[in-house]
């Protein structure tokens, strides 16, 4: 009978009618409709997620959790349902969509609803221990006679890393080990969690078409995934000799300042000696370096204090950068919603963000401020993302996003090369201008230990998380792994020797466990540089392009309206072609900007050993 069953079932399915094959007027409606679904999701989405960030609780993680499983859910849907018009010839903008909605998640989950659920319940805990992640020890005892605790968060460890420079209260050798070391502690439990993370989020990328996210994620550059990865290591390449030189001027002078016995003067230098806890950017120690001492003071943070700058007024200083390029002031209601300061009794996320939490003008920037250099210029590079955002927010909502997503992370900041010694000095934020090459060479010193110090450490985090999702490197080398491609790139060595596996070093930097693909940021450094000199022709600059401010320029400013207009709605060399007139990413506007110090550089390290 059941035989018999199977037969006629077979020979009713072999008369059916073949399903009819996909059209461009159903691609195109489908993606009306995406667009009308996604908008919904993502609002509630960014909402519950920016409740989540500036209110860390379990409830509040834990409604985040199931608004990403439900946007998780849909994508992960739409993409399957968009199969369908694989190979059809559709109109620009609906092939240009269905692209984006491949890559339009960082993480991917599969359709089992059970892992769906578990992908955003880790992701959403890994976020959060790294939001509450404090280093305790015993206290003294109260009035009460019980030991106390004394607890101290990242903003508290990190200002010990600053004191590395300072005059008054200089952090010793030991205390900055201490620092480091404790805040690289707080990420152990986050090893397992992430591991989870990484087998979970690579079922729902195969889901996605590709072998594991890391693949997924160099799938979203307008180009294949290995060319995009040969493409970052030729652009690594150009920058590489000027980061060399400048590690080897630097470990030089810490050499001198902690001893041979303590920082040698061949090899890597140690991580907690840079002035910052990831050794990721050193401008903390520019006191320890400082090339010529005795020229005009580059202490902005200190004329910041003086003037009696609060974080508002130092927001209000980064919008009229922006205004001055004829753009429009930020909403009134940026100024009611953004977190600006740590609230008491409560934790938050203190790393800088920016958001549009309505895909509709919502601009929002969520910080703890301080009053410092460092945070100046962090302001002008959110405000760079929300000013992107401003400028795009009419566009249907796959196109809300950076040509690629380095670019986004480059408009604030290639407008911070434009604040010049001569923009300082007219905000009274420096006593006098640098008048000689030995002033000259102190400001490129600066901006280089933020800069160009930078560079390596953009480019291998993914590289980690590459080979973490492809499998070449198991959860059992995942520290090794991290410090031999720190080593690699940046000439860095663990604090207080080798780090075993018992420590999840990667974890100890928000960009990891909170899943966010980090190669946006080395691309960055790459394009502001090009994205400012394309603006300084625009703006009839001809000096030297060190010597270039586009401030209160409408022309470069229209340039650069133009680009931001276009959000993802074309291919990203389509808008760097807009402003730039290339369509290749190009680092030797870096080296243009530099060559003064580059050139100072290989005179200083003439007998020195370079390298590690």
């Amino acid at each position: 009978m059941h035989a018999l069953l199977s037969v006629v079932a077979a020979i009713a399915l072999a008369q059916a009618p073949a399903p009819k094959p996909a059209t461009p007027d159903e691609a195109k409606a489908f993606v009306k409709k995406l667009d009308a679904d996604l908008r919904k999701l993502w609002v509630r989405q960014s909402t519950a997620e920016w409740v989540k960030s500036t209110y860390i609780t379990d409830d509040t993680e834990r409604n985040a959790a199931a608004m990403n499983e439900d946007v998780m859910a849909y994508v992960t849907q739409a993409t399957k349902d968009a199969q369908r018009f694989k190979g059809l010839k559709l109109d620009p903008e609906t092939e240009r969509m269905l692209y984006l909605l491949r890559m339009s998640t960082a993480l991917p989950a599969p359709s089992d609803a059970a892992k769906r659920t578990e992908l955003a319940n880790t992701a959403a805990k890994l976020e959060g221990l790294y939001g509450k992640g404090k280093s305790c020890k015993p206290g003294k005892p109260g009035k009460d006679g019980k030991a106390t605790e004394e607890c101290r968060d990242l903003q508290q460890l990190s200002k010990v890393m600053t004191r590395i420079s300072d005059k008054k209260q200089p952090a010793s050798y030991d205390e900055l080990l201490e620092a480091w070391s404790s805040w690289h502690a707080t990420s152990k439990e986050m090893r397992p969690l992430y591991e989870r993370l990484v087998s979970l989020s690579n079922e729902g990328a195969k889901e996605f078409g590709a072998p594991d996210l890391g693949e997924l994620w160099r799938s979203a550059y307008d180009m294949p995934p290995a060319e995009f990865e040969k493409e970052t290591d030729r652009l690594w390449s150009q920058v590489k000799p000027l980061y060399d030189d400048l590690h080897c001027y630097v470990r030089g002078k810490l050499s001198k300042k902690f001893g041979a016995d303590k920082v040698g003067a061949t090899g890597p230098i140690p991580a907690h000696l840079l002035g910052n806890m990831w050794a990721q950017e050193w401008a903390n120690v520019y006191p320890l370096v400082e090339p010529y001492a005795g020229q005009s003071s580059l202490d902005v943070t200190k004329k910041l204090e003086a003037q009696k700058y609060d974080p508002q007024k130092l927001v209000r200083l980064g919008e009229s950068f922006f205004t001055s390029l004829g753009m429009d002031p930020l909403p009134s209601t940026f100024w009611e919603r953004s977190q600006f300061v740590k609230p008491p009794g409560r934790d938050v996320v203190c790393h800088a963000s920016a958001w549009d939490v309505t895909f509709a003008n919502d601009l929002r920037i969520k910080m703890c401020i301080k009053i410092d250099e460092e945070d100046l210029i962090t302001v002008h590079h959110e405000l760079g993302h929300d000013y992107y955002f401003q400028n795009y927010y009419t566009k249907p909502v796959l196109f809300q996003q950076g040509a690629n997503d380095g670019f986004h992370e480059a408009i604030g900041d290639a407008l911070t090369l434009s604040i010049t010694p001569e923009y300082l000095k007219s905000l009274k934020l420096i006593d006098a201008l640098p008048r000689d090459e030995k002033g000259l060479i102190n400001v490129q010193m600066k901006d280089a230990l933020e800069k160009i110090a930078f560079l390596p450490f953009g480019r291998m985090i993914d590289q980690w998380r590459w080979d973490v999702f492809s499998g070449k490197v198991k959860p059992g080398e995942y520290n090794k792994h991290w410090w031999e491609l720190r080593l690699k790139y940046q000439g860095i060595a663990p604090a207080g020797g080798a780090r075993s596996e018992d420590f999840f070093d990667p974890g100890a930097k928000y960009h990891i466990p909170a899943n966010v693909p980090y190669m946006r940021y080395f691309l960055a450094r790459i394009l502001q540089f090009q994205f400012h000199r394309a603006m300084c022709q625009a703006a009839g600059h001809t000096g030297p392009l060190h010597t270039c401010s586009i401030y209160g320029n409408k022309a470069a400013g229209a340039k650069l309206k133009a680009m931001l207009a276009m959000g993802a709605s074309k291919p990203w060399p389509d808008a760097l072609e807009a402003l730039t007139g290339q369509r290749q990413m190009d680092a030797t506007a870096i080296l243009d900007y530099f060559a003064p110090l580059q050139a100072w550089l290989k005179e200083q390290n003439k007998g020195q050993q370079c390298g590690w």
